[in-house]
């Protein structure tokens, strides 16, 4: 709620209760007069003061019918707001995740086919240039939902390593790339959090510190045990910040400014979602920093007790890429770039692949292929009225498939991540990030390999 409708919820507040008291004034002068017992044995002027506290309260009245009409005109109007923003972000989603996430796609198969010389240089270059528009994108409609009010945690229980784990291995290529020195201290520990939420808040800490970090500093992921809480902490090298800015980092649009030889490239917004979002989690967010020498952003979050963890695969042979190895993998996407792009990246990685633009052509490949994929992945959103998740049904049901699922799409809603969960299906959000795709395809693959397990 805006200060102005605060105002006018207050200013009506105030309205009702001097209404009231004026009426109940009203009514005891009356009965005072009526029974003849006024101040001074003077009823008549005790009825004439009743009159006139009778038109305070008929003006009061008309006031308050005004201030109620204004407030149904700014409900009426907050009403069309988040109406213009809901469509606004479902815009974004789909209009501009779609090509990004293609892009994205078919940069990370240039990546892994060039390996030397001035293509390398420029796949760099347009690799880092994507990540440049899919940080700026994704905090744009990061803060619109968030304002929105359309973000809800969704609480479970992990090993912390399963996250940090990855965004370790994905901030180490990133470092690497900016010529910056990356370290990780793993963790074994259990925690009750949203999975989802807290990797926006250390992807904001780590990207921060890259990039105010000049070439040849150092960047440190570790975290450290607090009682029944742990602390992640994300330190670094960087340019620090004079302690008179440490409060406003976390308000919108402030930004640190860089030291020659740094580039800003974002909108100061990070830290004022990653502010946003501790609060929605009640994790406590603290930051340390040292003009010149360097800075340590930290949230803490409470511990889990490991009976608390969901089943898991036991079956952890091999690394990622020998997992995915050989691995027959079916994709469903109506965006012919998209099927383009999976196919060159998947290929790269060496699977068997068969893409497609409509659920009849994957039944068409049944006719060859009667053991079907390994692995489906699927977009949610297909042509017509089936989405994606009726469209696998359809194929499980027809053919007997068994293949594990991996669900892409726009949508960031916890209703559809709750409802992918629980048919057994893993669920990706555009635009994919093709080192976190391998991941996960990897994971669902040895969760497909393990006796028992869905």
């Amino acid at each position: 709620m805006s200060v102005i409708d605060q105002k006018r919820q207050d200013a009506l507040q105030a309205l009702q209760e001097e209404n009231q008291r004026l009426k109940k004034i009203n009514v005891a002068l009356i009965e005072r007069v009526e029974a003849g017992s006024a101040v001074n044995a003077a009823p008549y002027a005790a009825f004439e003061h009743s009159a006139a506290l009778a038109e305070q309260v008929r003006e009061r009245t008309e006031a308050l019918s005004v201030a109620m009409a204004e407030l149904r005109q700014t409900n009426q109007a907050l009403k069309q707001a988040n109406l213009s923003r809901s469509k606004f972000l479902a815009a974004v989603s789909h209009d501009l995740l779609q090509p990004l996430n293609a892009a994205r796609l078919f940069t990370g198969a240039l990546l892994d086919q060039v390996t030397e010389g001035d293509l390398e240089l420029l796949a760099h270059s347009i690799h880092r240039s994507l990540q440049d528009v899919d940080s700026l994108l994704g905090t744009l409609v990061d803060m619109s939902r968030l304002d929105a009010g359309v973000i809800k945690p969704d609480i479970s229980v992990f090993r912390l390593s399963d996250l940090l784990d990855n965004l370790a291995t994905e901030f180490h290529q990133i470092s690497e790339a900016e010529q910056r020195q990356f370290s990780y201290c793993s963790s074994s520990v259990v925690v009750s959090t949203d999975l989802v939420l807290l990797a926006r808040i250390l992807r904001n800490f780590l990207t921060n510190a890259v990039r105010y970090t000049p070439v040849g500093g150092r960047i440190l992921l570790g975290s450290r045990r607090r009682g029944a809480s742990v602390e992640i902490q994300v330190l670094d090298t960087g340019v620090g910040i004079a302690e008179d800015q440490l409060e406003r980092i976390f308000e919108e649009f402030q930004r640190i400014k860089p030291e020659p030889g740094l580039q800003d490239r974002g909108l100061g917004l990070g830290l004022a979602i990653v502010d946003k979002i501790a609060g929605m989690l009640a994790h406590p967010v603290r930051v340390n920093s040292i003009a010149g020498r360097g800075s340590l952003f930290s949230v803490c979050l409470p511990l889990a007790e490991p009976d608390a963890l969901p089943s898991l695969p036991s079956h952890q042979q091999g690394t990622d890429q020998q997992v995915i190895q050989g691995s027959r993998v079916w994709v469903l996407d109506n965006d012919p770039a998209i099927c383009t792009a999976m196919y060159s990246l998947l290929t790269g990685w060496g699977c068997e692949v068969r893409t497609a633009l409509r659920v009849t052509e994957l039944q068409h490949c049944f006719a060859s292929e009667p053991e079907g994929p390994a692995l489906l992945i699927a977009d949610y959103h297909l042509d017509g009225e089936e989405s994606g998740l009726e469209a696998v049904k359809r194929l499980q049901s027809q053919y007997g498939s068994q293949a594990a699922v991996l669900m892409i799409t726009a949508n960031h809603t916890n209703v559809l991540r709750q409802h992918v969960r629980g048919l057994g299906y893993r669920m990706l959000n555009k635009p994919v990030k093709p080192l976190k795709l391998k991941v996960t395809l990897a994971h669902l693959l040895r969760q497909a390999l393990t006796p028992g397990q869905g």
